[in-house]
């Protein structure tokens, strides 16, 4: 069932520089620039501010505080959806983080625009702020919700004297860091007013959710707000939400009568966009002696902000993972004075296969058992908390074909004893499981009188080939040539869809698109004329439908869809990983890494590799680079730039190579395709983690693994 890898259509626009992103957009001619200035405490509120010299600054033509910025909607944290929030700016004196926006200036180029920001003066009375979540667990409490509604408990059976009585029990605490996703185009906004409507070229990855958004925030109704996203570098969560690019350009533009224009520094998006929160996790896992769990306990805490709560549902990959009779899921979370969470690519799941994948490994090695036999010792029926079928589930395929292509039966079950010269060498593996998501989507198919189609849909193409996968569904449903079908995306005013993100753009709106061609081919058989390919298609179109005729699709969300009540869905993968580290150094290498997944049908093997190597590359970059540190004292992010927040470059890793099942999951919904996009970064940090013990004994349970972790415990050369 696996589609064409063909390239992506939008290609030859991006590399010649005709894909034209937000900040590019000149549809009203040349904006004017602003510049964000942010506080410089981490806490307190302002108590002097002096704008006089910005004002009189050459080429200014706007100075923005709160004492002059309009009133905006409130932040509502009864409002579940998060992604739907007003996002207020520059609303009072109160700073609640470092880097808070606390004034905006307007000017006729970025240059003016900067120097005239640093002739603002401003004073502070600085409170005592809480930046660290190990220090201050005290202030732990249960939300009422995980992300996206999930519980924050589960309880099945009784853990606590199921972990009293086993005869082998693992209990240890993981910490993850927080972590940021950094695309290379930065959050960015074009805005201008035609009358009583905005219109927004904004880099935003879920308009619809966007537009309610920004109409809460400004107090106007969704029907008077026009967004463009045309293409978007990038969004790995940051840009399902609105953050104050957009709102700030749109106050400007109001009150300027002027397009404004607005991108944040890379260092702004370090502190004005959300990160994935610092967490800390116990595991505990009690078992017989021959590996069947008999309880199984996995607790977060994480940190959150007092002003807006963000809870991500780290523990709820423990949920339909592995089969234990007594369960115990917990997320709690600490109110902290830094920047709010957000989702990140593979929000919940990184973080937590990190600690129960290593915790897998662990057990493992207590029992003296191959790790991939534990697993599927372990390996459940139904869903071990909802006892429903888990629809599509082939993990234990998944880990033995990759065991057999990886070559797992050569790793040496006594860690440290693998040698290559002066490097000690590991090998490690990881399950991966991912939810299956379904939003609420509609999309239209047209065809005109001469045989061309016309896709729209207001879903985004972030990078990941929608454009491109759109036009191969609609091609092959009707029987069409690529190049007769033009794909429209990313307009507010185009029928809407859950966007992208969470790996469910591609199935939600191939499935609403579906169900569009077929409404459209029914209209058309109404004619009584036989047309089984395009050609006749289009014959009859031209014959019958002198304008055209269009036909419209939809899904529902999947809180409405009742397969979401009689199945578990998710989809799965193994990932295998092979480390050497230097005995001398302790230097960490990535030599080789195999990934193998089941997520339902392929509609692109091509683009669907690419993100599943970058998803295995981020959880790389997870488990050995990536870690955002508080300066504790005053609440900023000391590496709070590319060039201190480490990410792998090519020289970190080497040829990676996934695998896709040919599947189809019909039980998921009707053509049995999921998501891939999140699904590469799951467990595969933990692959890399468990590698490096099995190469040096010392198991790291701080991560990222570093030189000051790993070093001290290595063998003596």
């Amino acid at each position: 069932m696996m589609g064409k890898g063909i390239s992506r259509t939008d290609g030859p626009l991006k590399v010649t520089g005709g894909a034209k992103y937000s900040y590019e957009r000149r549809d009203s001619g040349e904006p004017v620039v602003g510049h964000i200035v942010g506080a410089a405490i981490g806490r307190g509120r302002i108590t002097r501010l002096d704008t006089s010299g910005a004002e009189r600054a050459p080429g200014v033509l706007l100075v923005m505080t709160h004492r002059n910025t309009p009133e905006q909607g409130r932040l509502d944290n009864d409002n579940p959806v998060s992604f739907t929030r007003a996002r207020p700016v520059l609303s009072s004196d109160r700073v609640d983080y470092f880097g808070e926006p606390v004034a905006f200036v307007v000017a006729r180029t970025l240059e003016q625009a900067r120097a005239a920001a640093g002739l603002i003066h401003i004073e502070y009375a600085v409170e005592e702020g809480a930046y660290e979540l190990a220090s201050h667990q005290d202030r732990a409490y249960a939300p009422k919700t995980a992300n996206i509604g999930l519980e924050t408990r589960t309880a099945l059976g009784d853990f606590e004297r199921a972990f009293a009585d086993a005869p082998v029990k693992l209990d240890q605490s993981y910490t993850t860091p927080h972590m940021f996703s950094m695309p290379m185009e930065p959050c960015a906004t074009v805005a201008r007013w035609d009358g009583e409507d905005l219109v927004l070229h904004a880099s935003l990855q879920a308009l619809a959710y966007s537009r309610t958004s920004i109409a809460n925030t400004l107090g106007i109704p969704e029907e008077r707000i026009h967004i463009d996203s045309a293409f978007v570098g990038g969004g790995f969560g940051t840009k399902l939400y609105v953050h104050c690019d957009s709102i700030l350009a749109a106050l400007a533009a109001r009150q300027l009568g002027l397009p404004v224009k607005v991108a944040l520094s890379r260092r702004q998006m370090f502190s004005l966009v959300g990160h994935r929160p610092e967490s800390i996790q116990r595991v505990r896992l009690a078992a017989e002696r021959d590996g069947r769990l008999t309880g199984l306990a996995h607790e977060v805490n994480m940190q959150s902000t007092s002003r807006e709560e963000y809870c991500e549902q780290t523990a709820t990959v423990t949920r339909s993972l592995y089969a234990a009779p007594n369960r115990f899921t917990n997320h709690r979370v600490t109110p902290l004075d830094l920047p709010v969470g957000e989702a990140v690519r593979g929000p919940g799941e990184l973080p937590g296969l990190m600690a129960v994948e290593s915790a897998m490994d662990e057990l493992a090695h207590l029992l003296d058992m191959d790790p991939i036999e534990l697993r599927i010792r372990n390996e459940p029926e139904l869903d071990p908390e909802r006892n429903v079928p888990l629809t599509g589930r082939r993990l234990v395929e998944c880990m033995r074909v990759g065991a057999e292509r990886f070559g797992w039966s050569r790793r040496p079950m006594r860690p440290g004893t693998l040698r290559d010269g002066r490097f000690l060498v590991g090998y490690g593996m990881a399950a991966a499981i991912r939810m299956h998501f379904q939003g609420p989507t509609r999309a239209i198919v047209r065809m005109e009188r001469d045989g061309g189609v016309i896709v729209k849909s207001d879903m985004t193409d972030i990078g990941t080939g929608t454009y491109t996968i759109l036009s191969q569904f609609v091609s092959e449903s009707l029987d069409v040539p690529l190049e007769r079908i033009q794909v429209m995306l990313a307009r507010s005013d185009l029928p809407r869809s859950s966007g992208s993100g969470g790996s469910w753009g591609a199935a939600n709106t191939s499935v609403a698109l579906h169900r569009a061609c077929e409404a459209l081919k029914q209209k058309i058989a109404r004619t009584g004329a036989p047309a089984s390919s395009g050609a006749e298609l289009a014959a009859v179109v031209a014959a019958h439908f002198p304008d055209g005729v269009e036909a419209d699709g939809a899904i529902v969300g999947q809180w409405d869809d009742p397969n979401f009540t009689k199945f578990s869905a998710h989809t799965y993968g193994a990932t295998f990983a092979e480390v050497g580290v230097d005995i001398d150094t302790g230097e960490v290498r990535l030599r080789r890494m195999l990934g193998v997944f089941a997520a339902g049908r392929i509609l692109n093997p091509k683009l669907a590799r690419s993100q599943l190597i970058g998803g295995m590359s981020w959880g790389v970059s997870a488990a050995l680079h990536e870690a955002g540190y508080v300066d504790v004292r005053f609440g900023h992010f000391v590496n709070g730039d590319l060039g201190e927040y480490y990410v792998p470059v090519h020289a970190d890793i080497p040829a990676l190579d996934a695998v896709m099942l040919d599947d189809l999951d019909k039980d998921a919904n009707p053509l049995g395709i999921k998501g891939v996009g999140e699904l590469g970064i799951c467990g595969s940090g933990a692959a890399v983690v468990n590698a490096v013990f099995n190469a040096t004994g010392v198991r790291v349970r701080d991560f990222p693994i570093t030189l000051d972790k790993l070093f001290p415990g290595l063998p003596t050369p």
